[in-house]
């Protein structure tokens, strides 16, 4: 009878609200209830490039409701067949890079989603906004800085939304730092450090017709740590080196460290490599007086662990790659573009100069590796202003 007084009252008669970490049932309530608000919109939509990146947009958008594909464009027809059969896609327009002028003058399409290689992301992004078409586009947007800004007030003359992919805002475990670090939970932020190990080591026909490590990789880092504090560096070093005989013959690293200074004094850390054996290693922490907030690996099978004779604890591995690590944040990533070409959001995420100032941030990162100096940043009113 000891306990008999802390008997709780009937479940039937209290109300336990749904934790807000748990965001799939969140979702699947939404799902359930199935509550519109306004009349449904189906978003058509055109996707430029089947690579790595765009057979994740196409994964998630044919599974979207909110999305029709009306075109895809890829250069390897070879893949046409295959993809129309695999994804069901009998209503798509499968074109050519050299067919797809067809999609800017078709007032059907809303909206178009760049996964190209880069040197393509300018004329097509240019020739969609300019028909008044909806962009979204992986990362880089352009090679060069002023290409980037002409895009980004051409988006504004024509009033489409213009939408560069930065897939790691959206993720939770992230999301859920920086909301904490905002909220003042750690205190003044002092430190924070961010691990990115890739795996697996990705194609050097891709690695070859990238942009660097520095601004393929490392400045989703970058955005990550800028994102979190609210703030740019004011100076920055970076070591790099390169293990891989391959990647020395093109002067790419694979190796990279950076140190970030920002203005309220708290200091960033990178670590990068092109090749972890071991799974996609993602880990992102904030310290501070108060404490410490550590987001570490996620595992697939994530409950399961054993002890099979004297050989120690042992578990699931690590998510093997971004797709599936970054699962969740893709399909985010693409919600939120179609709230904006909706209008049920008001302005990207991500804005045109955060992505500029990471770009800024990640040219400086590489000087700084090359030449082995301190780089000092400053920044001016024209740094955001677009």
């Amino acid at each position: 009878m000891a306990t008999k007084q802390f008997k709780d009252i009937s479940p039937y008669k209290r109300t336990i609200g749904t934790p807000s970490e748990d965001y799939l049932y969140s979702k699947y309530e939404t799902d359930l209830a199935a509550k519109v608000t306004t009349s449904v919109n189906v978003t058509n939509v055109a996707i430029f490039g089947i690579g790595r990146a765009g057979t994740i947009h196409l994964s998630s958008l044919a599974r979207n409701p909110r999305a029709q594909i009306l075109y895809i464009v890829d250069d390897i027809v070879e893949k046409h067949k295959r993809l129309q059969d695999y994804w069901s896609l009998h209503d798509t327009k499968f074109l050519t890079s050299k067919e797809s002028d067809v999609i800017f003058s078709d007032p059907k399409v809303h909206a178009v989603v760049v996964a190209t290689p880069t040197f393509a992301h300018e004329h097509i992004v240019k020739s969609a906004l300019n028909a008044k078409k909806a962009v979204f586009c992986e990362k880089p947007l352009a090679q060069e800085r002023n290409v980037c800004i002409e895009l980004y007030k051409l988006s504004k003359e024509v009033g489409k939304p213009l939408l560069t992919a930065f897939n790691r805002r959206f993720d939770p475990s992230f999301s859920n730092i920086r909301d904490r670090v905002h909220k003042g939970e750690v205190g003044h932020v002092q430190t924070i450090k961010c691990c990115n190990r890739d795996s697996p080591i990705p194609s050097f026909g891709y690695i070859k017709t990238s942009v660097g490590i520095y601004h393929d990789c490392c400045i989703h880092d970058i955005d990550t740590l800028c994102w979190v504090l609210g703030e740019f560096p004011t100076k920055v070093s970076s070591m790099g080196y390169t293990h891989v005989e391959e990647l020395k013959a093109i002067d790419d690293f694979d190796t990279v460290s950076v140190t970030l200074l920002y203005p309220s004094g708290t200091i960033g850390m990178i670590e990068l490599s092109r090749n972890s054996c071991y799974g996609y290693d993602q880990r992102l922490e904030v310290f501070g007086p108060r404490g410490m907030i550590r987001a570490d690996n996620e595992q697939p099978i994530h409950c399961i662990d054993s002890q099979i004779g004297l050989t120690g604890i042992k578990t699931a591995p690590i998510w093997y790659s971004y797709p599936s690590r970054y699962h969740v944040a893709y399909q985010a990533e693409m919600e939120h573009f179609f709230d904006l070409v909706e209008g049920k959001a008001n302005e990207p995420f991500i804005k045109g100069h955060e992505i500029l100032a990471v770009n800024k941030i990640a040219a400086a990162a590489e000087e700084s590796a090359r030449t082995g100096k301190f780089i000092d940043l400053t920044w001016t009113k024209d740094d955001f202003e677009i």
